[in-house]
């Protein structure tokens, strides 16, 4: 059974930073591309981060230079660095594995529950 659990999100100051982290099962995260996506109330689901099973990453130009998206092998997990958060990062964020076709992300149908990331003064 595959699965996926995001931690990390919460309530934020603009100019702040966040760690969201995603412990995914061995069984899909050794062989997967995985990203990092998220939905604002009313908006639909953006991917906003991508990393190859080797570790090549994209980034949505929204948050290009202010997110890091890293994985551990290791521990099966995917990372979300987020810095100088604005208070349009405000979302729920949520992990999915997938692959690629070409050099695009195609999401699979694994997602985990999603975490909230609150951006507010």
């Amino acid at each position: 059974q595959v699965q996926l659990v995001e931690s990390g999100g919460g309530l934020v100051q603009p100019g702040g930073s966040l760690r969201l982290s995603c412990a995914a099962s061995r069984s899909i995260f050794s062989t997967s591309a995985m990203a990092w996506y998220r939905q604002a109330p009313g908006k639909q689901r953006e991917l906003v981060a991508d990393i190859s099973s080797g570790g090549i990453t994209t980034y949505a130009d929204s948050v290009k230079g202010r997110f890091t998206i890293s994985r551990d092998n290791a521990k099966n997990t995917v990372y979300l660095q987020m810095n100088n958060l604005k208070p349009e990062d405000t979302a729920v964020y949520y992990c999915n594995a997938g692959f690629y076709r070409g050099s695009y992300y195609v999401s699979q149908n694994y997602w985990g529950q999603g975490t909230q990331v609150t951006v507010s003064s």
